[in-house]
């Protein structure tokens, strides 16, 4: 009797499994041809890494079902790094398949940078976007370690090697040369703003210095092409790739992370806070907040 319930259940069990694989397949079949097929790279939050969107960038490059590929951004920058490796990325992705831009809330800073590698931009028109600019934020905290009687005491081999440090002020030298790494950073910035959107470089650095525009006034500077929402961006690619009927939207697949779901659990800004506060490099592309 235990036996045959046993079977029963294993029964049932493979009866499932094969259900499954026959509903998958149809599913598949009813997407349609392969030509019908966008990508979509989501980018979302403050920019503390770059290889899961540089990995679905190529996979996407390299899947000759994937006819396009929309970029949907909503951040407000991050990590000077990570964000010019996306660059990198977008910028090989686009000569070879059609890359549109889909700004969500804030595509600004270092969320621009990344759009603006994008054949085409849209906008909401109260999206916040622009801030081409470059931060760096250090704290000072000599005062409150003088005050709790604590003293630091640093060894070090070359004059500029604790530059930055927290327990003193900067020297004059030392903020010049700091100034100088910035800025340097910030023309990287806006050349390659320039490039992405065929600019003059000048011209950029007009519209730039860290100012933020909405999406209307975006278009209005040339900082964007186009006011519309995600699916607008859908249907304007599906006109350029001449897709007949409703195109399949191909979103990476994403292994379960406990980590994320703890993040989705806690909630958006205690992620964008720590990952803000996990960015290794000082500079940044972010929006100030």
């Amino acid at each position: 009797m235990a036996w045959s319930r046993k079977k029963k259940a294993w029964i049932v069990i493979l009866s499932v499994v094969v259900l499954v694989i026959i509903v998958s397949l149809i599913a598949v079949h009813l997407q349609g041809p392969s030509g019908d097929r966008i990508g979509v790279v989501e980018i979302e939050g403050v920019i503390s890494g770059s290889k899961e969107v540089m990995d679905d960038i190529v996979d996407f490059k390299e899947d000759a079902s994937i006819k396009g590929v929309i970029l949907r951004i909503n951040s407000p920058g991050g990590g000077v790094g990570p964000t010019q490796e996306i660059y990198r990325e977008v910028v090989k992705l686009k000569e070879k398949k059609k890359v549109y831009v889909s700004m969500g809330t804030t595509c600004a800073s270092g969320g621009y940078y990344i759009a603006s590698a994008g054949q085409r931009l849209y906008a909401n028109p109260s999206t916040i976007t622009g801030s081409i600019g470059v931060i760096m934020e250090l704290m000072n905290v000599e005062d409150v370690l003088k005050k709790i009687g604590l003293k630091n005491n640093t060894i070090k081999a070359g004059e500029y090697k604790d530059t930055g440090s927290p327990f003193r002020p900067m020297t004059p030298e030392e903020r010049a040369y700091m100034d100088g790494i910035v800025t340097n950073i910030y023309d990287q910035f806006t050349k390659d703003v320039a490039t992405g959107r065929k600019m003059n470089v000048e011209a950029v650095k007009k519209l730039a210095e860290g100012r933020i525009y909405t999406g209307t006034m975006a278009k209005d500077v040339g900082l964007v092409d186009a006011i519309g929402n995600f699916y607008d961006t859908v249907d304007a690619m599906k006109a350029d790739l001449r897709i007949k009927g409703k195109p399949v939207l191909v979103y990476p697949e994403k292994p379960f992370s406990l980590v994320r779901w703890i993040f989705g659990v806690l909630g958006h800004d205690f992620t964008r806070e720590l990952a803000n506060q996990l960015t290794s490099s000082p500079f940044k592309f972010l929006m100030a907040q």
